[in-house]
């Protein structure tokens, strides 16, 4: 074999191996992200602030709260949101137990002032 053709042969291996690995990094990286999006310390928290809202709605309509009070505890409700984000931003979309925990303490703050 000429030293042309062996050199094509390796530039083809190499072009293969370069796009198996493109092609394994995309798959990779949208399993993660649905996982990411699905992570059960994140759901849990944001189903709480979902639920909370629920509340504060319910609590407006039947004359409970205040327009201004379910205005403050919803703001409240959106720095927590934030929190949230944030620390997920930090790992991989991920938050800690610890970070969990004080989301959660936050949240039970808000949630005694729903009533």
């Amino acid at each position: 074999m000429t030293r042309i053709g062996t050199k094509m042969i390796v530039g083809k291996m190499i072009m293969g191996a370069v796009m198996i690995a493109m092609l394994a990094g995309t798959t990779g990286a949208n399993a993660a992200t649905h996982f990411e999006k699905t992570h059960p310390r994140r759901t849990e928290v944001n189903m709480r602030l979902a639920n909370q809202n629920r509340r504060i709605t319910t609590e407006r309509r039947e004359g409970e709260l205040s327009r201004g009070q379910a205005r403050e505890l919803r703001t409240e409700d959106r720095g927590i949101r934030g929190e949230e984000r944030f620390d997920a931003s930090k790992d991989r979309s991920h938050i800690t137990k610890g970070e969990q925990r004080r989301l959660n303490r936050q949240e039970n703050a808000v949630s005694r002032q729903i009533g």
